[in-house]
C-alpha cells in the first residue's frame, strides 16, 4: 500500500511542527524516520493515522484521504505509545479484542501469537496480570505485537526499540524485516536508535523542525555516513575542568 502526502502542515500554538509539501512512501518500503527531539516525527505519524487534524493538506493511504475514509484502518497496524493499550485488560484479552475487531479467528490468533513467542520470552502470556502491571519493556512488546498480529499491509511504529533489552531489540528488527519480506508490508518506523534504523530501513527520512531535510535511499546501507555527519559534529569539543 502506498502512502502519499500533499501540502501537509500542522502547527501548535502558532509554531509549525510538520511542513511537508510532497512525499510518497511506496508500497513495500521500510521507511525510517529520524531526527532530534521536536523534529516532528511523532506528529507526522499521528497525521498518517488521522489521530490529529492537519491545518492544511492531507495524507492518502492507497489513494484515499485518511481523514475522509476509514477503509485504511482495515489493513493498518500501529503503535505510537501506551495510550494505544487497554490497561485493565490482560494481554490475552487485549489480543482477543484486536482479533475481534479485525475478524481474526481464535485459531489464526493462536498461530500468529506463536510467531512472537521468542519476542515475548515467556513473560507476557499466562501471567494472569493486567497490562498496567507489566514492565515498560513488556508493555511495549504487547503494543507492538498488537499492531503486528493483524498482518497489516501498512505498519506504523513510533520508537519500537524503546524499553527493550538488547536481545529483544534484535528480535524486533528481525520481525520487521520478516514481515516486510513475507507480506510486502509498507513499514514506517521512527527511532533514535540509528543503528537499528539503518539496518532495517530501505529508505530513511531525516526530519528537522517539521521539514524533511534529507531523503536517503538505504538499499545498500549507504545512509550511515550521512546520518553520522548530521548527528555527530567532529568540531564539538567538551573540556572538563576540576573545581579548585
Amino acid at each position: 500500500m502506498e502512502i502519499q502526502i500533499n501540502k501537509l502542515v500542522k502547527a501548535y500554538r502558532g509554531e509549525i511542527v510538520v511542513n511537508i509539501p510532497s512525499l510518497t512512501i511506496k508500497s513495500g518500503e521500510i521507511v525510517g524516520l529520524v531526527g532530534n527531539n521536536g523534529a516532528g516525527k511523532t506528529t507526522l505519524m499521528r497525521l498518517m493515522l488521522d489521530l490529529v487534524k492537519a491545518d492544511r493538506g492531507y495524507v492518502c493511504s492507497n489513494g484515499l484521504k485518511v481523514c475522509d475514509d476509514e477503509q485504511w484502518k482495515e489493513y493498518t497496524g500501529s503503535f505510537i505509545d501506551g495510550r494505544f493499550l487497554i490497561d485493565f485488560y490482560t494481554p490475552e484479552e487485549y489480543f482477543g479484542f484486536i482479533a475481534a475487531v479485525y475478524k481474526i479467528s481464535d485459531a489464526i490468533l493462536r498461530e500468529r501469537l506463536e510467531q512472537f513467542s521468542k519476542f515475548m520470552n515467556d513473560e507476557i502470556l499466562g501471567e494472569q496480570k493486567l497490562i498496567r502491571d507489566f514492565s515498560a519493556g513488556n508493555r511495549q512488546k504487547i503494543g507492538i505485537i498488537g499492531a503486528m498480529i493483524v498482518s497489516p499491509k501498512v505498519l506504523i511504529l513510533d520508537e519500537p526499540f524503546n524499553y527493550l533489552d538488547p536481545s529483544s531489540q534484535i528480535i524486533m528488527a528481525n520481525l520487521l524485516q520478516a514481515m516486510n519480506k513475507q507480506l510486502g508490508t509498507t513499514i514506517v518506523v521512527s527511532s533514535h536508535n540509528l543503528e537499528f534504523v539503518n539496518n532495517v530501513s530501505t529508505r530513511i527520512l531525516l526530519m528537522e523542525k517539521g521539514l524533511i531535510i534529507n531523503d536517503i535511499s538505504n538499499l545498500n546501507n549507504e545512509a550511515a555516513a550521512q546520518l553520522n555527519n548530521y548527528f555527530v559534529s567532529d568540531n564539538t569539543t567538551i573540556n572538563f575542568s576540576k573545581t579548585e
